[in-house]
């Protein structure tokens, strides 16, 4: 019998045993660091002669490991065979199907230490970011699992005399999932499980920046029962490969977590019918953000800081969810403004899978350094550099590991604090996705509510207030798909804060959420003349 679901439990790692657990995880995978993952087509593992290569966000000249860079042919052979697949895995129990996901939630918690060392490798993760990462991939498992249970027999209908109604759930088809690298083990495998529990089949496109984090997921699948032809791993570019996946009519439906450039191609494409296709492709589409934190003038400072800190840095800022704006009244700007910027001042950063445990790692690449560094620069222009790089000894003081300066080899950028910004400038609009935070002054809670609801975006927000009136507002006013009252507006868990936004933030899917799982399935309608 089933224990009722609950979100996994985080440790402590300054607690002795958490602490040379992730020390042992962290020595067993740099051991392992530079393998070849092939391509898991059907019951093949291809070899390709291009490679994907993953490197050492924080030591760029570290290799993580090669993954087979698949064609368009690759694709083409991985769309047929999730195709035909799909006429026997839909007609497997929804029973048997769960508790292949629950074999593999068994497995990660065996492995968690060991999944979330190869974050803090592929993706610079603190070990606590890693290990969230891994205990979130563990709860969809877990909460799909026995949602999927709820909703595979025959749903409540209204009887009618002379007539047995029923309403049943079936599964759509193959399934494109392209996840991002940011949680690249929890939303891989959110994204992932919900299309394979649903009875669907899927052709995975991992990033770039996070394929082999991804390839180990797709092992966990296999040996916890999982059928070949059932998860189809296929990294690729998103030209060649992700493109084609997306436009072709085999594809039933497309499972996108990304950028909002990126979201809205996905989105026009799949509206466009392709020669053959006989059903219209859905698209389950979760984007961007520019997520703020409002606190009014009841708000308890050393609260509002310390949440701005945590929801701004936490994994560098490169959350879709991460605070990207502080919008304080002007009674309590300057006092929340100091306390911010000397938390963030206290902040470590490093590489993150030295014995060290530190706060914060690089940013994901080369190509994030140069953007998120462009958009520094434009904020000096905006407003005025209260922390970071360039801003003297402070500086400095943040970026340090074992008492050195700036480490070498990686792409680190300390805590950003940019203040007396305009609420349309460019920082305060645009996303960064990196450690940069924008901070905007309001006249008073009306200005506060205007200044949220003034970008295009509409992921998660936090207020900070002691007014019932004002919280009691928000409900209504603060639009996000998230809201947070008194507590940072990042750390959404499994069934407990079912995640997705609203506007440009996508098509607030609610992962996590008891509706999700309707997203892959259609429903259908049976009725017998008794």
């Amino acid at each position: 019998m089933l224990t009722p679901y609950r979100p996994e439990a985080y440790v402590n790692f300054a607690d002795a045993e958490p602490r040379q657990k992730m020390l042992a995880a962290l020595k067993d995978v740099r051991s392992k660091l530079g393998r070849t993952y092939p391509l898991r087509i059907g019951d093949q593992q291809i070899d390709t002669p291009n490679k994907i290569k993953s490197v050492m966000p924080a030591s760029y000249n570290t290799v993580v490991g090669y993954v087979g860079k698949a064609t368009q042919e690759h694709a083409a052979l991985a769309i047929q065979t999730a195709a035909a697949t799909f006429k026997t895995w839909r007609r497997v129990e929804p029973e048997t199907r769960a508790r292949v996901l629950f074999k593999a939630a068994a497995i990660m918690r065996r492995r968690v230490y060991e999944l979330s060392a190869w974050m803090c490798f592929e993706e610079s993760k603190s070990w606590i970011e890693a290990y969230a990462d891994t205990c979130e991939a563990i709860d969809f498992l877990d909460f799909y699992g026995r949602e999927m249970i709820r909703l595979g027999g025959p749903q409540p209908v209204t009887p009618y005399p002379g007539e047995d109604n029923e309403l049943r759930y079936m599964p759509l088809g193959v399934a494109v999932v392209i996840p991002p690298w940011n949680f690249p083990l929890a939303i891989c495998t959110g994204m992932t499980s919900a299309a394979i529990v649903t009875g669907n089949t899927v052709v995975l496109k991992p990033a770039s920046a996070s394929p082999v984090i991804a390839a180990v997921m797709a092992e966990v699948f296999e040996q916890a029962g999982l059928p070949p032809g059932v998860l189809n791993y296929c990294p690729g570019s998103g030209g060649e490969v992700g493109d084609f996946l997306v436009e072709h009519p085999q594809t039933r439906f497309v499972s996108f977590t990304g950028s909002m450039e990126v979201g809205l191609r996905i989105f026009e494409k799949c509206a466009k019918v392709s020669p053959g296709q006989i059903w219209l492709k859905r698209s389950v589409l979760e984007m961007g953000g520019k997520n703020c934190i409002l606190a009014d003038e009841t708000a308890d400072p050393d609260a509002v800081a310390e949440g701005i800190v945590a929801a701004a840095y936490g994994f560098q800022g490169q959350k879709c969810s991460a605070c990207s704006r502080a919008i304080l009244h002007q009674d309590i700007y300057d006092a929340v403004l100091g306390k911010v910027v000397e938390r963030a001042k206290k902040l470590t950063v490093g590489d993150t899978t030295s014995e060290e445990n530190l706060y914060m790692g690089a940013v994901i690449d080369e190509h994030a350094h140069k953007t998120i560094s462009n958009y520094i620069e434009i904020g000096k222009k905006e407003g005025r550099l209260a922390l970071g790089e360039g801003h003297g000894q402070d500086a400095r003081a943040t970026l340090r590991q074992c008492g050195t300066g700036i480490p070498a080899g990686g792409y680190f950028i300390p805590p950003t604090i940019i203040e007396g910004v305009d609420r349309n400038a460019r920082i305060a609009q645009e996303e960064i996705f990196g450690p940069v935070l924008a901070v905007i002054k309001a006249k008073n809670f009306d200005d506060g509510l205007e200044i949220v609801n003034g970008t295009k975006f509409g992921l998660t927000g936090a207020l900070f207030s002691n007014d019932r009136f004002r919280l009691e507002r928000a409900r209504h006013e603060f639009h996000v798909g998230n809201l947070y009252f008194n507590r940072k507006c990042t750390g959404a868990l499994v069934d407990v804060q079912p995640f997705g936004g609203f506007n440009m933030s996508g098509t607030d899917s609610k992962a996590g959420g008891r509706d999700y799982l309707l997203l892959f399935m259609q429903g259908k309608s049976i009725t017998e003349r008794l």
